[in-house]
């Protein structure tokens, strides 16, 4: 068993450390709001000190951030860049959702210093960071993802090798992208049929046996009471924020830009999720976009 230090433990970084643990890893977890690291501390994890601790003596360092400026920050530009502690030997596995400029920066920053950094990012929601059930989109060399993958598998059940650094960004930007064309899509069919008449639970069955049928409606239905155990039947929260959703639209929209990839269903899905955001609703999960929708 591996020794892994764990950086950033929200809503998915949490779940995915205390995977680590079960699967009966060394855990050293860091994270700046103290009741998050704790929560993972009481399922066996350690406590580190810092970030700085976190990193020391470990043979992998995951880090799930908010953003390629935290990223960059923490291991590149900050008061105490983590390459500047980190063993040769240790492979660290940034599993944020970032720009692949960035990811690519950072990993180039890390190769000159001998020091191997990957981009991971994730897809399943917090249900599948709960369940070790989620899909990795890794960026690496194929040395790098042969060594990352048994870690991977312990939070995953589907490991793809999406190609070099950067890569698995460039994944995840276009997952994001269709997963928001797909939630704002439903939505709308939804409320259309509600506004004739329609349940939409029946609605819903109709739709999934239907040639409509896709992930939403499947496993993350956005109208409340429809399915148990979803954002939508508690008052939108949890799972994965609008604001989250808006900004993974931004980065897709700026890799758009980048390859002169026409998006156009994507620019209108990141327009409805803006306009959602406006109102106040930035902190509900990305299903609740219903309610605009709605309230229209």
């Amino acid at each position: 068993m591996a020794t892994i230090g764990f950086i950033g433990l929200g809503n998915m970084g949490g779940p995915m450390a205390i995977n680590l643990v079960k699967a009966g890893h060394s855990v050293k977890a860091f994270d700046l709001f103290e009741e998050a690291m704790q929560r993972v501390v009481a399922e066996g994890a350690q406590a580190a000190s810092s970030a700085v601790d976190a990193a020391t003596d470990v043979d992998f360092l995951i880090s799930m951030l908010p953003a390629g400026k935290h990223v960059e920050g923490l291991f590149v530009t900050g008061d105490q860049p983590l390459f500047d502690v980190v063993r040769k030997d240790t492979l660290i596995i940034d599993s944020s959702t970032i720009d692949a400029a960035t990811a690519q920066r950072v990993s180039a920053a890390g190769a000159e210093r001998g020091i191997s950094f990957i981009d991971a990012p994730v897809s399943g929601g917090v249900g599948g960071a709960k369940a070790g059930t989620l899909a990795f989109m890794v960026g690496a060399s194929d040395e790098q993802f042969s060594s990352a993958k048994p870690v991977l598998e312990c939070m995953g059940k589907n490991i793809f090798h999406a190609g070099d650094h950067g890569a698995g960004q460039i994944a995840k930007a276009c997952n994001n992208m269709m997963l928001a064309i797909l939630m704002t899509g439903t939505c709308e069919a939804l409320n259309m049929g509600i506004k004739n008449g329609l349940d939409p639970a029946v609605l819903s069955e109709i739709m999934k046996q239907s040639s409509g049928n896709n992930w939403a409606l499947q496993v993350y239905n956005p109208v409340p009471g429809v399915m148990d155990g979803v954002p939508a039947s508690n008052d939108y929260q949890g799972g994965f924020q609008v604001d989250l959703m808006f900004k993974d639209l931004g980065l897709a929209m700026d890799l758009s830009q980048q390859s002169a990839s026409p998006v156009p269903m994507g620019s209108q899905a990141r327009a409805l999720f803006n306009l959602h955001k406006s109102k106040g609703n930035g902190g509900l999960d990305f299903s609740s976009v219903l309610k605009l929708y709605q309230d229209s």
